[in-house]
């Protein structure tokens, strides 16, 4: 799956939900990618049993959660500075109710850091994770998956080789 398949800068976007208690995994279009709520409206029409988790990495730098759980819509956005370069950040940054960023502001996350803790990443652990600057968005949301139960069936979808 490359960003060129799925729009320009896009590395992939898939949705994760479990379906009788099993995980699944979808490609998202990429007319769903335009803004949190396109985004939120795609994953509203899949079957779950606990919301559905978009995960979208764009550009080997930064990424975005967005769950949807009934009428709620939890948004995590790895970077807020890709909020000056990407539609989709730009889109978190508003949902959020947050400014938007200036060109010198310090590469922070935004949003719910406890947005997937019921699953099984609390809060803190994911400030953790997206703390260490050393691992690419790919690599963060490979981790991510694998804490909530996912992790070989996501990195077969996206190419990544499991150690």
């Amino acid at each position: 799956m490359t960003g060129e398949a799925l729009g320009e800068g896009i590395d992939f976007a898939l949705a994760a939900y479990r379906e009788d208690g099993v995980w699944q995994l979808q490609e998202i279009a990429a007319t769903a990618l335009s803004s949190v709520e396109t985004l939120a409206h795609g994953l509203r029409r899949l079957p779950a049993d606990n919301g559905v988790l978009g995960m979208v990495a764009i550009d080997e730098d930064f990424f975005v959660l967005v769950r949807v759980t009934g009428s709620r819509v939890g948004v995590l956005l790895s970077d807020v500075t890709a909020a000056t370069e990407w539609e989709l950040a730009q889109s978190a940054v508003d949902f959020l109710g947050l400014p938007p960023p200036e060109d010198d502001d310090d590469q922070v996350p935004a949003g719910d850091l406890g947005l997937i803790g019921d699953l099984g990443l609390a809060a803190r652990e994911m400030g953790v994770l997206l703390d260490d600057v050393d691992l690419y968005p790919d690599e963060m949301l490979s981790d991510i998956a694998g804490r909530l139960g996912f992790g070989p069936e996501f990195d077969d979808v996206v190419g990544l080789r499991s150690v």
